[in-house]
């Protein structure tokens, strides 16, 4: 009985841990995608921009 309780939490986390990636795969995409993409994208240009933008004294 020893090798069971050995054994069972590796299964547990590894049955959790596939459960949470096929959650994220099957969450990528889909209909909002574009919104999360323009919000991306939006805050990559204000970091740019902000990064671009010379201190003043």
């Amino acid at each position: 009985m020893d090798y069971v309780s050995a054994l069972l939490p590796p299964v547990v986390m590894a049955i959790f841990f596939i459960a949470l990636v096929v959650t994220i795969v099957k969450s990528q995409g889909g209909p909002n995608k574009g919104k999360e993409d323009a919000a991306v994208d939006s805050a990559l240009a204000r970091a740019e921009a902000a990064q671009q933008k010379p201190a003043s004294p």
